[in-house]
C-alpha cells in the first residue's frame, strides 16, 4: 500500500510540472506583448519594460520555467500582478469558499444520485425508472450557467425564497450547490443504475435470493457494494468536473471562490494568479483521484496494492 501511494505521488510530479509549462506556452501563443496587454493602452514603454523584466518575460521560455519551478519547490506561487499580493495568500482567501461549495454539491449528488440509480435498477423499465432516465438526461444536457440563471429568476426574483448570490449562511449555499450538483446527480444515477443492473444478473445474487436473504439486504449489502467500483470511478472524475463547474457557478452566483478569482485573473490578464489557481485545481483533482484509487480495495478485497 505504501509503495502504491508513493508511486502515485511520484506520478503527480509530471502533472505539477506540466501545468505551469502549458500555461507559459499559452501565454507565449497570445498575439502581441503579454506585458503590454496586462498594463493596458495607457502604459508607457518604461512600464512595459519593467513588467517584462519582473515577470521574466524577456527571458527564454526554459529559463522562465526553471525559475518558476524553483520558486514552486519553495512553496512560492509568485505575486499577483494586479493586486500585488502573494498568490498563496490570494488562494488561501478564496479556497475555503470553493471547498465549501464543492463539498456541499458532492454530498448532495451522492445523497440523491446513488439512491435514484439503485431504485431505477430495482424496478427497471418501470414508470419510476423512465422518469429518472428522462430527468437525468435533462440534467446532463443543460448547461450549468443556464440552470443557475433559471434558479435565480424563479427562487430569488419571483418567489423571493433564497438570495440570488453572495456567500453567507445556509440560504446562500442552496442555489449554487444545487446548480453545481445537478450534472453529477444525473451522472451518478445513470452509472449506478447501469452497474447495479449488471451486478443483479450475477449468480451470487440469485443464490442470495434462493437462500431467503431479504431483498433490501441483497440489494444494499451484496449488489450495491460490488457495483461501487465503477460508481466510485465516476465520482472521482465528477469531483474534477465540480471544480471546473465551480468556475461558472461561482461567477453566476457571485460566490467568492477560486472560480471567480480565475475569471478575474483572466480579464485582468494576471497570468501569475491564473497559473497558481490552475495549479492548485490540478493538484486537488489528482489527489481526489488518488483517494478514489485507494478506496477500490475497500469495495473489492480482491484488489491488492502490494
Amino acid at each position: 500500500m505504501i509503495r502504491f501511494i508513493a508511486h502515485r505521488l511520484l506520478a503527480l510530479v509530471p502533472v505539477l510540472l506540466g501545468v505551469p509549462l502549458f500555461i507559459m506556452l499559452t501565454i507565449d501563443l497570445i498575439p502581441g506583448d503579454p506585458a503590454a496587454l496586462m498594463l493596458g493602452e495607457g502604459a508607457t514603454e518604461e512600464m512595459v519594460t519593467a513588467l517584462r523584466a519582473s515577470l521574466d518575460l524577456d527571458k527564454p521560455l526554459l529559463v522562465r520555467y526553471a525559475r518558476y519551478v524553483t520558486r514552486l519547490l519553495h512553496g512560492d506561487l509568485g505575486r499577483s500582478i494586479r493586486e500585488g499580493r502573494r498568490v498563496n495568500d490570494e488562494i488561501a482567501d478564496v479556497w475555503p469558499a470553493t471547498a465549501q461549495l464543492a463539498m456541499a454539491a458532492l454530498g448532495l449528488a451522492v445523497a440523491v444520485g446513488i439512491p435514484l440509480g439503485v431504485l431505477s435498477a430495482r424496478w427497471p423499465n418501470s414508470w419510476f425508472d423512465n422518469v429518472v432516465r428522462v430527468v437525468t438526461l435533462f440534467g446532463l444536457s443543460m448547461p450549468i450557467f443556464w440552470i443557475g440563471l433559471i434558479f435565480i429568476v424563479v427562487f430569488s426574483l419571483w418567489l423571493g425564497w433564497l438570495p440570488p448570490g453572495g456567500r453567507g449562511g445556509l440560504p446562500h449555499l442552496v442555489l449554487p450547490s444545487v446548480t453545481l450538483a445537478l450534472p453529477t446527480i444525473a451522472m451518478l444515477a445513470r452509472m449506478t443504475r447501469s452497474a447495479m443492473l449488471e451486478v443483479l444478473r450475477e449468480d451470487y445474487i440469485r443464490t442470495a435470493h434462493a437462500k431467503g436473504v431479504p431483498g433490501p439486504r441483497v440489494l444494499l449489502r451484496h449488489a450495491l457494494r460490488n457495483a461501487f467500483i465503477p460508481v466510485t470511478t465516476v465520482l472521482g472524475l465528477q469531483t474534477g468536473q465540480l471544480l471546473g463547474g465551480a468556475i461558472l457557478t461561482e461567477t453566476v452566483f457571485s460566490w467568492p471562490g477560486i472560480g471567480r478569482m480565475l475569471v478575474r485573473a483572466i480579464f485582468a490578464r494576471d497570468y501569475v494568479l491564473l497559473q497558481g489557481g490552475v495549479l492548485v485545481l490540478a493538484l486537488t483533482f489528482v489527489l481526489v483521484n488518488l483517494a478514489v484509487d485507494l478506496s477500490y480495495a475497500y469495495f473489492d478485497p480482491r484488489i491488492s496494492y502490494a
